[in-house]
């Protein structure tokens, strides 16, 4: 049977978040590339940024995942009815890619990826594993995957994703022209509707 479904917003921010916390696919890694797949292992939420070494947080990004490439990636989720989320968050988003990428301790990061799994009752060298295609004793491979995580962190080969059930025209084009000028960064714009039963 066929069942009628509605394109319906988002009653709040709190819904998309969750829904990428639980199914990372969301964001199409096979659209961002065909060939090789992005793969996504969400490292924490609401992830604090310091403004200096040593410093307390001072930003939050929404979501901090990492691909089996080791490519940090920022994500912000904003709903199209949220004025923010035109030139607002772009400005977020700088913030947190330039602080992350200087400031922010390995160690919190792997302390992050440890705490979140072990909350979701998930073995977390399992979860890496899993994403790298590579057996539990191999600590070598796990431990250049973090060794990369950081060299791409500290050179800017970042990943910087904008979230929302409608991507505005303002934001679309701030989007295209930052991906023009970067090279080790990459910029996208997600779309993720929402459809429920009429």
């Amino acid at each position: 049977t066929l069942v009628k479904m509605e394109e319906t917003s988002y009653d709040s921010e709190e819904i998309l978040q969750e829904l990428l916390d639980r199914y990372p696919d969301l964001l199409a890694g096979y659209q961002m590339n065909r060939e090789n797949p992005r793969r996504w292992i969400p490292i924490a939420r609401e992830f604090g940024i310091p403004s200096g070494m040593n410093a307390t947080s001072q930003w939050r990004i929404d979501h901090f995942f990492i691909d089996q490439d080791s490519i940090p990636t920022f994500i912000e989720v904003k709903r199209s009815s949220d004025t923010g989320i035109r030139r607002e968050v772009v400005g977020q988003m700088m913030d947190y890619a330039a602080n992350a990428t200087k400031y922010w301790p390995m160690e919190s990061i792997q302390t992050a990826f440890i705490e979140k799994y072990v909350k979701d009752g998930k073995d977390s060298i399992q979860v890496l594993n899993d994403l790298l295609g590579i057996e539990a004793e191999n600590e070598a491979d796990i431990e250049e995957f973090w060794s990369k995580v950081q060299e791409n962190l500290r050179n800017g080969v970042i990943r910087m994703l904008f979230v929302a059930d409608e991507i505005p025209e303002e934001l679309r084009r701030i989007i295209e022209f930052m991906n023009d000028q970067m090279t080790k960064s990459q910029v996208l714009g997600i779309e993720i509707r929402q459809y429920l039963n009429v």
